[in-house]
Order: structure tokens, then sequence, then C-alpha cells
């Protein structure tokens, strides 16, 4: 999903590796061929033709090392019956156990992840700019990954750390006598150059070898990348088309001999459900899954065997024709570490190619039934140590779930408490005298859980709980806009970039307006409809509008927030979000989740 992108702050660091790694790490981890060979062994002493290579993906994880909480934490799974049951998942603790199980008897293994494994992180990792989940990923031994967005969020310069290790500029090595070791596996970033030299920023693909077997990874991230990443993040840098670059790199590999090559893409698709085992190729192949993964599969060269995908944190597993209308898997595992999927690629050595037409795919829940790897339960108390002393203090009551990421509605009961929060730190006239605060929804990434994480208690919210909801600690800033600005703003959350995958911004109490879905483009916004405090938005009045900076610089395809002027910059989301909470909470009054009546949405 696309969130508020995160300035270069001692507080975070994003991982944005997933997308695309989780495929190449399934094959790189190929070994000797064994119980899974097949095919015409002509005698002893001869391999068997084809070995059956299995590719491990994942993707977005985000630095969710803890399995995440409330709504955010469950998946959905279609029963027999047709009922849809939410199962609790996700946690590295677990991942690692699912992995570990899954290679069991499968001697050619390899693991892959499709970016965004960092970034927009809860504290745990967040506060460490990262690192943390770094280390959990060499525990899992990922083979590969792409980068994501957020692998973006703290720049070039942060991510090459992540890569090649080194302790934080500013803050130094956490851990006395020990230096960051950075990441064992390669993040691929083919599509990403330096605009001074044109050369790739990351190496742009792998090979993982065994036994003769060969499977090259490419990664790339989403072309779009800039218009969802502060510009801190990105500067410097070009990012190229997706499937021009994977084509040109797939031709690069099949002339050095390499044949089987699996692409590794942070973009994605929209499955038509949300059960992580629905069929999105019923009644045909791909039928059931649209969004801009689909365009991109049909435009890959048929010299790519398979596609790991991510960002739009959906689960799906599908085959989508490529230019020659052969079937080729389309997957992705969810978020969070929530899903994993099992791949079988069937290498054939004598014409170095995968057979295509046994390709079998699937995804599977990491349950938190299983039992929990030690390791990672080692790495995540150790961390936790660190964190404790910032992570557990009480910054509020709540007298039930306040949900956010985990609501599916337009307007999300956080979303109102976050603007709120905003309009009401930056009303006054010294702090910039907003009369209206917007809210990216991307931006808001957990739900605020009435059960307690800790030993806090259930109903108070720590600091790490609130760091979890707002982890980019973008400022605030207040600008001017006319009204016809403010309009055109709202309109421009469903149509444009973001008419397909509609963006619905979150507004502070006194904005009321329609949303006619049943209409297309501009047109869903009723503007005749948009009020302030019950009076009509006058198209010439100016007004001072509060967003993070994210949206002032026009981010996630809100050019009309970029227009803004008279510039306040003010305290960081995250200040105002717990100095709200303060203020409108104790353990006798807990906040209340507020109502959604901001925005009427006519189905």
């Amino acid at each position: 999903m696309s969130a508020t992108p995160q300035k270069n702050r001692a507080t975070r660091r994003v991982i944005a590796a997933a997308a695309g790694l989780a495929t190449v790490g399934a094959l790189v981890a190929a070994m000797p061929a064994g119980a899974h060979d097949r095919g015409n062994g002509h005698g002893h002493g001869h391999k068997p033709r084809t070995v059956d290579v299995q590719l491990l993906s994942f993707n977005d994880l985000h630095g969710n090392l803890e399995p995440p909480a409330g709504s955010a934490g469950n998946v959905s799974e279609t029963q027999p019956d047709g009922t849809v049951k939410a199962i609790p998942a996700g946690g590295v603790e677990y991942l690692a156990t699912s992995l570990r199980t899954a290679r069991k008897g499968n001697p050619y293994s390899v693991t892959a992840a499709g970016g965004d494994m960092v970034g927009a992180s809860p504290l745990l990792s967040g506060l460490f700019h990262d690192e943390p989940t770094i280390e959990a990923l060499n525990g899992l031994d990922l083979d590969v990954s792409a980068v994501g967005n957020h692998e973006f969020d703290e720049g070039a310069a942060e991510l090459a750390r992540l890569q090649n290790g080194g302790c934080h500029p500013v803050e130094g090595c956490y851990e006395k006598g020990k230096k960051f070791q950075g990441a064992d596996f390669p993040y691929l970033a083919a599509n990403v150059t330096k605009e001074k030299t044109g050369k790739p920023l990351l190496k742009p693909y792998t090979v993982w070898k065994k036994n003769g077997v060969k499977i090259g990874f490419i990664g790339v991230t989403l072309e779009g990348t800039p218009d969802i990443v502060t510009a801190n993040g990105v500067k410097g840098l070009t990012f190229h088309d997706e499937v021009e670059t994977i084509n040109k790199y797939a031709r690069e590999l099949d002339r050095k001999g390499v044949k089987s090559i699996v692409a590794l893409i942070h973009e994605g698709g929209a499955p038509a459900s949300t059960s992580y085992n629905y069929d999105c190729d019923s009644p045909g192949a791909g039928d059931g899954i649209s969004g801009p993964i689909v365009d991109i599969a049909k435009g890959i060269t048929p010299k790519v065997d398979a596609l790991v995908t991510g960002h739009t944190h959906q689960a799906y597993v599908c085959t989508v024709p490529d230019p020659s209308g052969k079937p080729r898997m389309v997957t992705s595992a969810s978020s969070f570490g929530k899903l994993y999927t099992d791949t079988t690629l069937t290498y054939d050595r004598r014409t170095k190619d995968i057979v295509r037409t046994s390709v079998k795919s699937a995804n599977h829940v990491v349950t938190r039934d299983q039992a929990k790897a030690t390791d990672m339960t080692r790495l995540i108390d150790r961390w936790n140590k660190l964190a404790a002393p910032i992570a557990s203090k009480p910054q509020g009551w709540i007298s039930a779930d306040i949900n956010g990421r985990g609501s599916t509605a337009p307007e999300k009961p956080l979303g109102n408490v976050i603007a709120d929060a905003q309009l009401e730190g930056l009303a006054p006239a010294d702090k910039g005298g907003a009369e209206v605060a917007f809210m990216n929804p991307g931006g808001i990434r957990a739900d605020l859980v009435h059960k307690a994480s800790g030993s806090e208690g259930d109903g108070v919210v720590t600091y790490g709980e609130a760091f979890t909801v707002q982890p980019f600690t973008n400022m605030m800033n207040v600008v001017d806009l006319t009204g016809a600005q403010l309009v055109t703003a709202l309109q421009q959350q469903v149509s444009g970039p973001n008419e397909a995958s509609p963006k619905i911004l979150q507004v502070s109490e006194g904005l009321t307006y329609t949303l006619d879905l049943t209409k297309s483009g501009a047109a869903r916004v009723v503007a005749d409809t948009v009020k302030l405090n019950g009076e009509a938005i006058d198209p010439a009045r100016t007004y001072r509008v509060a967003m993070n900076e994210f949206l002032a610089g026009g981010g996630d395809g809100f050019a009309a927030l970029g227009q803004g002027t008279n510039k306040l910059v003010g305290a960081s989301d995250l200040d105002l979000f717990n100095a709200y909470l303060a203020a409108h909470s104790t353990a006798a009054a807990p906040l209340a989740p507020p109502a959604t009546d901001r925005i009427t949405v006519v189905q």
C-alpha cells in the first residue's frame, strides 16, 4: 500500500526489499538433486533430466517481527461452506518455523522476497533503523529480495548501509562491541539508476546455482516510487519502467546461458476476494485479479518463468498469460509475514529452462499455533530490552479497538482520530491556524488495539503502539489552499492515478461531503456537498489546511495539495497523535472509537 514515507530521522528505518525477493530466494536455495528429482536418467550415474526447485517467497514484511496486533494480524480464509474465517497469523518466530518446515525434503530450495521488507516498521525495528529486521531475514535464510518503495524511505545511503553493513551515521552502534553486518542476501534494484552516472544503484540481478541448476532473479520496484516516497528518499535517483527493465536484463541473462528466470516485482494487483485461498483463475486464467500487475505481467518477455510480486498487501496465486499466450505464475503473499508462497519450478537440465506446464504454487498461512523458532525469540527479546524504556511509556487510554489499517471502509475510526489530533494541535494561531486536516490512509500502519501488548494492561496505549500506527515521524505542514484547490484535492482521491484504486483521505471533524461510488472519476466526489462546519466551501476563499509533509509535497497523486502556499512547519505527526491521546483520555475516561459520519458513501 502506498504509505507516508519518512524523513531521514533517527527514529525510523524502512525495508522495502520483499516484493520481488521472495521468489528469488526460493530459487537460490536450491540444493542437490534428491527426492524431488524426476525424469529420464539413462542407466547408472546419470542425473535425472529434471529436478524440482522449491521457491519460497513473501513480501511486505515492513519490519513486523512480532505478530501484528488486532485485525491487521488476521488473514481471511474461505471455508468449504462459503463462510469466511479470520485466522491470526504472522510474526517472524512463526515465519521462520513455517519456512524451515517447508524446506524439509526439498534439497533444492530458494527463498525470495518482493520488497518492503523494512520501512513503516513497528517501534521494535523502526527505532533501530530496521537493523533488527535485516538480522532476522539473515536468520530466515532469505536468498534474495527486490527493493520496495519503503526501502527508500531514508534515502539511498541508508539503503546501501542496510545492504553492506556499518553502524548508523548519526546514532552509531546500538549494542556495545557489535557492528551491524548488513544483509547477507542481495537487494536487487534493476530499474533504479543514479542520475549522475546512469548506473544501477544496486545489483540488477543475481544467479542462484546448485549442482548445475541455475536460476536468475531480476528485482525491480514500482516505477511510481517517487510519487509515494518523500523527495529526500529518492533524491538523485531515476526510476524506470518495470517491463522494459525486466525484459532488458532477461535478454542479458539469456545471453549468459541462464534460461530459468524469476522476476521479483514490488508492484501488485487486487484479487476479487480478500481470502488467501481464493482461486483467481476462476473461470479463466487471471480473471479474478485486476491492477497494475496484470498489464506488467502481460508485457514481460516469455523468457521469465514466474513473477513474485507485492506492494498491494494482497494474497493471490494466479496465472496471467505472457506475451506468447502461455500461462505464467504470478504470486503475492499478503503482508507482515502472515503468509508465504510455495512454488514448485521443474528445471530441465537439458534446456536449462523451467518446464512451465508443471509450475505449481500455493499460499500458506503462517499460523501462530506452531512452535516458535527459538533463535527469533532470542532476537526479539534482545532488541525489546533495548527498546523497552521508550516503548512502554503510556500515552493514553482507549475503551475498545480503534481500527485503522484493519478497516476496509473509506472513513476509518482511527483516521478520524489522527486527523482530529492534527487539527487540534495546529489550530492555534501561533501553530499555523489550521481549519481542516487531511491524513493519507496509507500512512496509518496499524490499529489501536484494546488488548494489552505487554504488561501495560488492557486499554493502555503505549508509545510503542502509537509509533506502530504512525512510524514515519513526518513533520506537519499548514498551508494556504483555495476552496477550489481543496475540492480538487478531494476529487483526486478517486481520479487520475487514484481512479482505479481510490485513496480516501481521512478528514478532521467539521469537513463533510458525499462520495458517490456509482459514478466514475472526479464526479464521485459530489462537489456541492463539500462543507466545512456546515457551510459550503467557497472556491475563492483561502483555507488553512494541515497535513503531513508527504501530502504537502503532492504525494499519493494529490497534486492540488502540493500547490499550498504560506507554509508553516509544525510538530511531527506522532507528537500530535500522542498529545491528543494524553489530552482526551484518562484511565477512568478512556477515548472511545469515534463515529464515522463525515463522508456519506453512496454505493
